[in-house]
């Protein structure tokens, strides 16, 4: 491509200044907390304990230029896509006829919550699989999310995001790929199966993400599916709070993540029940579930900071709920491509089969993980990896079937 042109794919490398880490540092230290939670859980929010670990572990123990040795590691460019400048990282496999998938992650994570995937999905025979089951891996940022630049316009929901992911395949010249996604990346991912671009032929995701909008007309007469009804519910009652202001006020919550880096690490961690105790163990308890470290949750709030990304971020649930608002009494295109789903039983819900064969009637496979939770390719990097070789199986050398 020509040096200069708006589709030039440019290499991208990291480069942190100490003064970004010294800022960071200084504010840290100088962070102002409040009083300990008046019960004994998380129902009031991030625990103090939690957070004083955290911050003690972050401005004294943890390597602030770690992110910037694990990124650039790895090969990264940017691109102008839809007049937005994307950051992706793009490995191609030494497997001649490995299948291209580009996966999408979530908030509050990045790219990092998917590096250690890396080498399962692009050298599986290292990772206990065979040459077959290799991959092309393209990770890009979301826009507003780390390294990608921030939308200056309105506009920038899901389906449009999903558009730009499959003019980023086309740009790198995959003619046959896939899809992935969970939490935010699910979102896009449906959407990228039901735009149904050239070149796409499958897609996977490990949240349903409809369903924690609207139950309406899912089966719920098994065991199964009340309990997740109940979840859901659950969510809806007690754990919507981030998801609620984050939809409808984004830049307020902004201020106060672009000031403290202890409170853009405490908004961060009061996600969904399982990761945070998950996540707090680690820290309060030293007891790390798989890859959910110490560490590797600080390079994800560390990146967070440094690129100044919280409200751009943030903004991606305004999107949707105004994507939801223009939609409403519209009925969505159907997902006619093959569908694969995982349900990892720490998910904020365990989404049934006969839920996602409600909503995606292309389903061709289905399988409900022994271990791992909503950040299921960061806490089980191996075991995911495993799952998209097997829900792609199908699809690869030309067949769907």
């Amino acid at each position: 491509m020509a040096v200069g042109t708006r589709t030039e794919i440019r290499p991208f490398h990291l480069e942190l200044s100490d003064e970004q880490l010294d800022d960071l540092r200084r504010r840290i230290a100088s962070a102002r907390l409040p009083s300990r939670e008046l019960v004994g859980d998380r129902s009031q929010g991030v625990q103090l304990a939690t957070i004083q670990e955290l911050a003690r572990y972050w401005a004294d123990d943890y390597d602030l230029g770690r992110i910037e040795q694990r990124l650039n590691a790895l090969p990264q460019f940017k691109t102008e896509v839809d007049g937005l400048d994307v950051h992706f990282i793009h490995v191609r496999s030494r497997h001649e006829d490995a299948l291209p998938l580009i996966m999408t992650h979530g908030w509050p994570g990045s790219v990092i919550e998917l590096l250690e995937t890396v080498g399962p999905l692009v050298d599986p025979t290292a990772h206990g699989g065979i040459a077959e089951d290799a991959f092309h891996l393209v990770l890009p940022s979301l826009p507003g999310y780390g390294l990608s630049a921030a939308p200056t316009e309105v506009g920038w929901d899901a389906a449009r995001i999903g558009r730009a992911w499959a003019e980023l395949m086309t740009r790198l010249g995959y003619t046959r790929y896939v899809a992935q996604g969970g939490d935010q990346g699910a979102g896009v991912t449906d959407e990228m199966g039901r735009g149904a671009p050239e070149g796409l032929v499958g897609i996977h995701m490990n949240l349903l993400r409809s369903a924690l909008a609207d139950v309406t007309g899912l089966p719920a007469e098994s065991e199964q599916e009340r309990a997740a009804l109940d979840a859901v519910a659950t969510f809806r009652k007690r754990g919507f709070g981030y998801f609620l202001e984050q939809a409808t006020r984004p830049q307020t919550i902004g201020y106060a993540l672009l000031d403290s880096p202890v409170a853009l690490a405490a908004w961060m961690l009061d996600h969904d029940t399982d990761s945070y105790y998950k996540i707090s163990r680690a820290f309060v308890d030293g007891q790390p579930v798989g890859g959910l470290t110490r560490d590797r949750i600080l390079d994800n709030v560390t990146l967070y900071w440094l690129t100044g990304t919280a409200t751009s971020a943030a903004r991606s649930y305004w999107e949707g709920g105004r994507a939801a608002a223009l939609g409403a009494g519209k009925t969505p295109a159907e997902v006619s491509i093959p569908v694969g789903f995982t349900t990892f039983p720490g998910e904020i819900f365990r989404a049934p089969r006969s839920w996602v064969e409600k909503l995606y009637p292309a389903l061709v496979y289905f399988n409900e993980a022994e271990k791992g939770g909503h950040f299921a390719a960061w806490e089980e990097p191996e075991l995911f990896s495993q799952e998209l070789r097997a829900a792609f199986t199908s699809l690869r050398n030309g067949s769907s079937s």
